[in-house]
Formats: structure tokens, sequence, C-alpha cells
């Protein structure tokens, strides 16, 4: 536009300055009038296209020009007339006030990106940009991109056309214009947006505002003007009540500088929505697999530095079955339900992740012993095992555990990991509802662990499990006042330890028909000894469970018509910590028909003195680790002293286990003892071996009272 067409002096003035403004621009301007005639432009706009100064005149017609542009190499990719109609279909697209991109390639191979937006007072405004170096240098780009940025902000300034905030101040910190949005973000009165207004008058409304990150409002304001004396492009993020603004600083040459301001509050949250949907389940809102995995890795350098912290794998029970049978709608019900409960036993240091499926993690940070992770699985197996009622149906599943323990299992998260999730496999592999802690070699003792299993299922039918008997020493009556019966297992050549199968054998419910048949076996072959010698027959808490364990024992005391007050029932302090009513009942109803009944391995469970208190037991069975140190540690003698003095206060009998020396003989008796147990006296010896001792202490016992009369 030249500034004879003006018809005033301040026309004049005001053309010169836009003119001038519009020659400095550094990319190609040009305005389209509705009826595509040229209506401005400046000389990058000529440049670009190779237009000469003669070329365009003002009121020129788009399809002229793109005939010209044509000839001159430009979109060479098309004919003029089809640019001609895809432009002015792009042109006429675009009526709506927003800014449309498009590019082209130029002659010689450059591409020119292209944006319009139309105003029905002038048309359409057309911005031309050489990319070509920055499509090949991203470094380029950015920069380039800075410029456009910063050059686009003067032009939507001049047409009010942006929906950005701009405000434009000149080298003495006078507002030079700024645009309606600017003074809505802030709220500025109207004395606030008047040209030459102050720098320091309009700091001091946004600090007001809430537009500080604290401090004083001499210590904003001092802020502000460091970032405009360094003349660099800044960008800074305010909170401005529930908004996010983001400001943008960019200097110019004159010392002016020009500011951006933007709501990005629905931005943000978006972008935090995405963050959080990347790393969390859609179903349970818990982390994800990436999350937990995560969180896993800035826990390795603690592991490193001796810190402890447990790794727990979860896996619902009978899920797939109620997915399959009830459908998808309640199988995500089910989950859902179960997020909650685990995310219930968690601390609050604790990361708790669903990584599909049925299949949940817990990562327990920090924790002091392994019995912290124990504590928190038995507590996840009771929450997961409570029925759900989902849509009016009772629904049952349960959960199996693994865990794994660092830095002892590792230390490294794929270490961890896969230690847990084989723990895991163990422990659904043996029963489910249960948890089993990582152990070393393990994928070498499930498969030992199968194989014992499938043999000990045959074990009963082929006549593999048989028992030995060891004698127990009465100190009063210098005799065998009672034998306990061990099992053993005869598989494949050589003899199972009963620590390797008896585990499995109550893992699997096994040990209820094997704990039957010794408990037949070893009242038939007492039956068979002399005088009133007891048989001890060890119980698992399995036997308790199957609520058959009183008419077994009946059947076999009538069977072997022996007399009840010659068994005793051996049972540990697990027993009475689970279930402890119904198990307490079932001993009563033993103990009413005469069998007696001893608390093993005394000392070493959970709380073995409010097991006295809760049944009154016949024997106290003193664990032999208190032995092995008896005549070394001073804590080990008051040990037994104690439990024998609380013995003989109670009315129970006692036995030491253990007794493997003459000195450990002689200190149990001198403590009251009632009787002893190990291979001082006598190991563990098949039938025909044990029937001969008993025999021949039976004729020692008979010449001994008939020499005594």
């Amino acid at each position: 536009m030249r500034a004879e067409d003006a018809v005033s002096v301040g026309e004049l003035a005001e053309a010169v300055l836009l003119d001038a403004a519009l020659e400095n621009i550094p990319y190609g301007f040009c305005v389209w009038s509705p009826q595509f005639r040229l209506v401005m432009w400046n000389k990058n706009w000529r440049d670009i296209y190779g237009f000469t100064l003669e070329d365009v005149r003002r009121g020129m017609t788009l399809e002229d020009v793109v005939q010209l542009s044509h000839k001159l190499g430009n979109h060479a990719s098309q004919d003029a007339s089809a640019f001609y109609e895809s432009y002015t279909s792009e042109l006429l697209a675009n009526r709506d006030g927003e800014r449309a991109r498009s590019r082209e390639v130029v002659h010689g191979g450059r591409t020119i990106e292209t944006a319009n937006i139309y105003s029905d007072s002038l048309g359409w405004v057309v911005t031309h940009e050489d990319i070509t170096d920055e499509i090949k240098r991203t470094e380029v780009v950015q920069k380039r991109k800075l410029e456009l940025e910063r050059q686009n902000i003067r032009l939507d300034a001049a047409v009010n056309n942006i929906s950005q905030g701009l405000c434009m101040m000149d080298a003495k910190g006078r507002l030079v214009i700024c645009n309606e949005p600017y003074a809505r973000i802030y709220n500025l009165p109207l004395n606030l947006l008047k040209p030459g207004t102050q720098l320091e008058r309009i700091l001091g409304h946004l600090f007001d505002e809430g537009m500080s990150a604290g401090g004083t409002r001499e210590e904003y304001i001092a802020w502000r003007r460091d970032v405009i004396s360094r003349r660099e492009y800044g960008k800074t993020v305010h909170e401005l009540g529930n908004r996010t603004i983001m400001m943008q600083h960019h200097p110019m040459k004159d010392g002016g500088w020009v500011s951006t301001h933007e709501d990005i509050t629905e931005q943000r949250q978006n972008e935090a929505r995405i963050r959080h949907l990347a790393r969390h389940d859609a179903l349970t809102d818990l982390p994800n697999r990436i999350e937990f995995l995560e969180q896993m890795a800035k826990t390795e350098a603690g592991l490193s530095r001796g810190e402890k912290a447990a790794v727990l794998y979860i896996d619902l029970d009978h899920f797939k079955a109620v997915n399959d049978t009830l459908g998808h709608a309640v199988g995500d019900e089910v989950i859902k339900q179960a997020s909650a409960r685990l995310w219930g036993t968690t601390r609050e240091t604790d990361v708790l992740a669903r990584l599909g499926g049925d299949e949940f993690a817990l990562l327990m940070r920090p924790i002091e012993s392994a019995s912290d992770a124990a504590k928190i699985a038995d507590r996840i197996i009771k929450s997961i095992g409570t029925p759900m009622v989902i849509g009016g149906q009772q629904i049952e599943i349960g959960a199996s555990v693994g865990i794994a323990v660092g830095p002892g299992d590792g230390v490294k998260t794929d270490t961890l990991v896969k230690n847990a999730d084989l723990a895991l496999y163990k422990a659904k592999s043996e029963g489910r509802s249960t948890y089993h802690f990582f152990e070393s070699g393990m994928d070498a003792e499930l498969q030992q662990r199968r194989s014992i299993e499938a043999g000990l299922r045959l074990a009963l039918q082929r006549n593999e499990l048989r028992l030995m008997y060891q004698p127990l020493l009465g100190l009063d009556e210098n005799r065998v006042t009672c034998v306990e019966a061990l099992l053993r297992w005869d598989h494949e050549g050589r003899t199972i330890s009963p620590t390797e199968f008896i585990p499995i054998a109550e893992e699997t419910g096994l040990i209820v028909a094997i704990g039957e048949w010794v408990l037949h076996e070893a009242i038939r072959t007492a039956a068979t000894w002399p005088g009133d010698v007891r048989v001890a027959v060890n119980l698992s808490s399995l036997q308790f469970k199957s609520r058959e364990l009183l008419s077994a024992v009946k059947t076999a005391l009538a069977d072997a018509r022996l007399p009840a007050t010659r068994l005793e029932l051996e049972i540990t302090e697990s027993l009475l910590l689970a279930e402890n009513d119904a198990n307490l009942q079932v001993l009563h109803e033993l103990r009413a028909i005469g069998v007696r009944i001893s608390l093993d391995d005394f000392g070493t469970g959970y709380s073995s003195l409010s097991y006295l208190r809760s049944f009154p037991f016949d024997k106290i069975k003193i664990d032999r680790s208190f032995m092995r140190d008896l005549t070394s540690r001073v804590d080990s003698q008051a040990i037994i002293k104690a439990v024998i003095g609380l013995g003989q206060s109670l009315g129970m009998s006692t036995t030491a286990e253990g007794v493997e020396t003459q000195e450990q003989l002689d200190m149990v008796r001198a403590q009251g003892a009632s009787e002893v147990q190990g291979f001082l006296f006598s190991p563990p010896l098949p039938p025909a071996a044990l029937a001969h001792l008993l025999h021949s202490d039976a004729v020692k016992s008979h010449l001994n009272q008939k020499k005594a009369s």
C-alpha cells in the first residue's frame, strides 16, 4: 500500500509506519481482498516467488499472479490452473477467522509454509515463510519458529486477531499496545490499558492477582526487570487462582519487548491426564506395569545400600471361572473390588499396581524384615478370600502370593520381579490361597517337589511308608515310659526325610490320609508292647480341619483294643494359632475319652505361655534347640529350669528332647524333668528292635520288683 493513497496527514503517517513495518518483517506477507485482488505485499513476498518490482501491482488478480508465479518455476508439480483452483478453494474454505496453514514448493526446490487468516475488513492476510533450512536442521527449526512466532505476534497484534494475550512495551517500559485477551486474562482495569502506562503499575496489579512465585511486590517487580534487562527470550508459567498461565518474553532490537500470555489450564490438565493414563490402569486406577517397574528402579539404590524391600506378586485364584461363567462385566467388578481390598492392606509408602488381567504386584519399601512381607501377604489372602456380593450373587475367589525380598533375593528390578514371579508360581502350584517366599534354587526345587508330590500320592498304595519308634526314658521309673512314632518314606531306592515330604503332604492335603494311616499303624503296633508303655503320634493342623479326627482316633483304638490312656497326641503351637476355638473343642473331646495331649517343640512358637493357659496339656516337650547349648550357655539353662518348673506348677510332665550327652542328662535330671528323649538313650528303632528293647525292659522291671519283695 502506498502513502499517496492516504487522504490525511495522520493516515499518511500511519501508512508510512505500517509500510516500514511490513518491509522489515523477515518473511513474505500479502493481503488478498475478498474478490481475490492484491491489496498489499512486502519485498520478502516478491523475493520468495521471484517477482520483480514491476511484475506486481495493487489490484492485480490472484489468477494473474498465479500464472506469473508458475512461469517463474514455482509450484511446478501442478499446472497454473490446477494450482489456482486448489488455492482459491483453500482460501474460500477459511473464512471463519481461524489460521490455516499449508506448504508449497517454489523455484529452486525450496519449501514455503503459508498461513492465511480471513478478516471481513481486509480479506485474506497471508504470510509466506521459507522453511527449507528449518526442515533440514532441527536447531534452526526451533530458532526460526521462535522468530516466526515473534513476528506473528506483531502481525496479529496489528490486526488484533489472536487468541493469546499480547502486550508490547517500549524501551522505557511504557505500554505500546495490548489486546483484549491480555486484558481479560488478568482482569486489567481500563486505566491500565492506555498506551503509555508504566510497567510497574501493571506488574503491581499482576502481583495483586497472584502472578508471582512468592516474595514481596518489590521482589516480583525486580525479577521482571531482571528478565527484561537480560534481553533474552524467556518462558515462565504462573498459577492464577485455578488457572495456569504461560508467559513468554520476546525482546526487540529497539530495547522494547513483546510478551504473550496464554491460558494453558486445559492443556496442562489434559497433559496430566495423559501422563496419568500412561502409567495407571484404566479399570482400577492403580499404577500399571510401567509405573511399577519405574518405582522398582528407584528402589535399587537403597537396596544397594543394604536397605530392605519386598516385591509381592499376587494372582487371583479362580478368577477365570468367574469371568467365563458370569461375564466380563462381573469380572471387571471383581477386579475393582479386589484392587480396593488389596489397597486396604498396604502402607502409605508401598506401591500397589495392576500388571494386567488378574495379576497385581506390591512393592513394600522399606521393611525391617521378611516377616513384614509375610504379614501383609497373610492379610491379602484373608482379605481377598472374604466373599464378594456382586449383582446379588456371592462370589468367592482367593489370592496366591509370591514374595521376593531384596537385597537378599536380588538388587536389580529384573531379578526381584523374576524371583517374586517364580515364588508366585510355586504358591499357585501347591494349593493356591497361600504365599511363598522365593528360595535359592527354586526352579530345581519345584521340579523336585513335583516328583515328590507325584510319588507321595501313590506311597500308601505301594506300601512305601513305614514307622520308626524312638523311646522316651522316664527318669523316676528308670525305664521306657513312652515311644514316639516317626514317619519314614522309602521311595525310588532312598529314604526321603520327613522334613522334605511332610510340608508337601500338608500343602497338598495328603497329610490327612497319611496321618490317619500313621495313627492306625502306631496304635496297632503299641497294642503289642508289654506293660503300660504309651505311644506318641504327631498331628498336623490339617487333620483338625477335616473334623474327622475324633472319629479316626476312636476307630483306631477300638480296632487295636488299646486303652485311650496309652495314646499321646503331640501338637504344635501353630494348631492353636489358627481357628483356636474349634481346635480347642476337638482337643477337649479327645481328652475326655482319656487320650493324653502333649505340646511339642515348646518355646519356639508364637506365644507359648498363652497356650498353656488355654488348654491343660498333659505334657510339655522342650525343644531340642535349647538342649544343644545347655552345658555352655547360662540362658539355655535358665530356660530349661523355668520350663520344667512351670510344668511342675501346672501339673504337667516335661520331656527334654535331643539329649545326647551324659552331662545334658545330669542337668535336666537335676532340674526335675519327667522324661528324656535322644540318642544318648536310643535312636529311632524299627518295630522289631523296639519290641526287643521293651520286652527286655519289662523283664528287668519284673526281676527288680521280685528282688525288692
